[in-house]
């Protein structure tokens, strides 16, 4: 509980420091949310298994933030792997072990990709008029992959060996992350949004403070 007020306190440093232009506060904030979830997950649970994946996540996500914190339109490709390679330990970690096949599965499944699709065609037919179409193809593959992640989390609400406050948590929260980087996103490349960064960076240290509790509860039962 403690770990989870500090991490929700930086996180709120954070949106004030982008509301402020404070930089210094930034500077400090962002990555510590990060440092803290990282200390959370591996003082509370450890690092075996599934759970090496979701520390390697969380590293990953404190990378891809330093790289968009110091330059986010130079570093913007340097973050965007990072976390790209984050979504993707994310991803191990929820199918460790693999769930079975499931109706739900498949609902979620279709209303993910069409969805998702919806949004990353409107996202690509935006770049020409950035002179962004080098960002296509990272953005297609940045795309199935977050949808990927969010779908592995989501069936946890309907796998049995996980509690539903826990299968709750990773779900809201994974769902948060996927919404972050839509926002990241459609600012950058379609039109800028009114306290964009601020609901971007809101939703992403929420997301990610809430993976991170669900996955402590979930292997601390």
């Amino acid at each position: 509980m403690v770990y989870l007020i500090i991490a929700l306190l930086f996180a709120a440093l954070e949106s004030l420091a982008l509301w402020k232009k404070w930089k210094w506060l930034e500077y400090i904030a962002k990555p510590a949310v990060m440092i803290v979830l990282f200390i959370w997950l591996f003082t509370s649970v450890g690092l075996d298994g599934a759970l090496f994946w979701f520390g390697l996540g969380v590293l990953l996500s404190l990378a891809g933030d330093i790289f968009l914190m110091i330059a986010l339109d130079r570093l913007f490709l340097a973050g965007l792997v990072a976390f790209l390679l984050a979504h993707l330990a994310y991803m191990v970690g929820f199918n460790v072990p693999l769930p079975g096949f499931s109706s739900w599965g498949l609902i979620l499944a279709v209303m993910i990709g069409l969805g998702g699709s919806r949004v990353i065609r409107r996202i690509l037919e935006a770049l020409p008029a950035k002179g962004q179409e080098k960002m296509r193809v990272p953005i297609i593959i940045y795309g199935v992959v977050i949808s990927l992640m969010l779908l592995s989390a989501m069936i946890k609400l309907a796998d049995l060996t996980w509690g539903a406050g826990a299968a709750l948590l990773v779900g809201v929260g994974a769902l948060l992350f996927y919404l972050s980087d839509v926002i990241l996103a459609w600012n950058k490349f379609v039109q800028p949004i009114p306290h964009g960064r601020i609901y971007n960076i809101g939703a992403y240290h929420l997301g990610q403070i809430a993976i991170v509790a669900g996955v402590v509860l979930h292997y601390s039962a």
